[in-house]
């Protein structure tokens, strides 16, 4: 799985975009990796805002996924990423799930995040149609690549030769109704979730409670990607990937960071979920009347060997506290928008009142963080001048 501070595509191509993803697929293949995930709306970004309006950015996000189709890092593992996508006319927010070259699903968004900061519903429609699957007509860009000219839209699953995978997207988690509910109890065994969940103050406990309840209830595999860095907006994406098992974390990223890509990566047993399942949720484990539509694919994320591999053993989220969680969010969001801004630094007037004094602390956290990651030769600073 993998985490990567990700810029919008508005009015051109992204050379940043294509370089993070595939530098995280490299990542994770080096790691034995057979699933990527990244977070949500990562080709375009997720704070286009009014710019979703515009086909240009539906187009560029295209052109996007043809690089990451025609790349050769991206063979040999099954890629899930987010674009936005019009269907029928319809503007959805979507995960497009590719293998070798061959898109095998889109899977739109069924509940929207439309309170507190969040206006998805201005730009987006929900797929509203339970366990529903179309046909989606390939631009014709990608038809040149792929050899296709349709592939499944909609509310679906992905069967691969060892194991079922099902997808969330960000609210659909807090929500009442999670799609991995019904999923699970049709034998799905891994869920994967794409976030573009903002930070703020214990947020990250919320997360981690919800993912452990999630896989308590009916066991099976969470993967977590979330969005981390300033997108152009005034609000900082805070990270926190996760991979849990029957109520475990066993793999934790960092939740504050200056790093341009994270990976994080678990190599965990099938048959711990179907042990488990087989003996704590049995009794309430039925059919459901209405099954999953399941795209079928000709790939293991298994193979012989890997009987020899140590799993994943659960840890102990370490939390930070809401002072570390005051002084690091600001921080990393200051150090984003100002490079990102690509000016020299920050004007700091001082009055000596509390609202100056801190802002001070925080620029000096700021400080701090970069010449931490200097020190620790962190590739994003190679090429920045301070």
């Amino acid at each position: 799985m993998a985490v990567s501070r990700k810029t919008r595509v508005v009015g051109l191509q992204s050379p940043t975009l294509q370089l993070h993803a595939t530098l995280s697929i490299e990542i994770a293949k080096a790691h034995g990796a057979k699933y990527r995930l990244g977070p949500e709306l990562e080709i375009c970004g997720y704070g286009c805002a009014d710019h979703f309006y515009e086909s240009d950015t539906l187009l560029h996000s295209f052109q996007v996924l043809r690089k990451l189709l025609e790349s050769p890092i991206t063979q040999d593992i099954i890629c899930d990423v987010g674009m936005p996508i019009m269907h029928h006319n319809v503007r959805y927010n979507c995960r497009v799930l590719f293998l070798n070259r061959k898109i095998l699903l889109i899977r739109p968004k069924m509940l929207m995040a439309n309170h507190g900061l969040y206006r998805e519903i201005r730009w987006f429609s929900h797929w509203n149609q339970s366990r529903r699957v179309e046909e989606y007509i390939l631009p014709r860009m990608i038809q040149e690549v792929t050899g296709q000219d349709t592939v499944p839209f909609g509310d679906c699953v992905l069967s691969t030769k060892d194991t079922c995978i099902g997808t969330e997207m960000c609210a659909e988690l807090w929500n009442p109704r999670s799609p991995h509910i019904q999923m699970g109890l049709d034998g799905v065994e891994i869920f994967t979730n794409a976030s573009a969940s903002h930070h703020e103050l214990r947020k990250a406990d919320q997360r981690v409670n919800l993912i452990k309840s999630a896989t308590t209830k009916s066991g099976g595999i969470y993967l977590y990607a979330n969005q981390r860095g300033c997108d152009g907006d005034r609000v900082y994406y805070d990270g926190c990937a996760m991979v849990a098992i029957n109520g475990d974390i066993v793999a934790q990223g960092a939740q504050f960071s200056l790093s341009d890509v994270e990976v994080i990566t678990a190599t965990l047993d099938l048959e711990d979920v179907r042990s488990y399942r087989g003996e704590v949720c049995q009794p309430n484990m039925e059919s459901e009347p209405k099954p999953c539509h399941r795209v079928k694919v000709d790939f293991s994320l298994s193979s012989g060997d890997d009987i020899y591999l140590p799993t994943h053993q659960p840890i102990t989220w370490n939390f930070h506290t809401p002072e570390e969680e005051i002084s690091l969010g600001p921080a990393c969001w200051l150090w984003d928008y100002l490079r990102r801004s690509g000016q020299a630094g920050f004007l700091l007037p001082l009055s000596g009142g509390v609202d100056s004094s801190s802002t001070a602390c925080i620029v000096y956290s700021m400080c701090v963080l970069i010449c931490q990651a200097i020190q620790d030769g962190s590739e994003s600073f190679a090429f920045t001048s301070l």
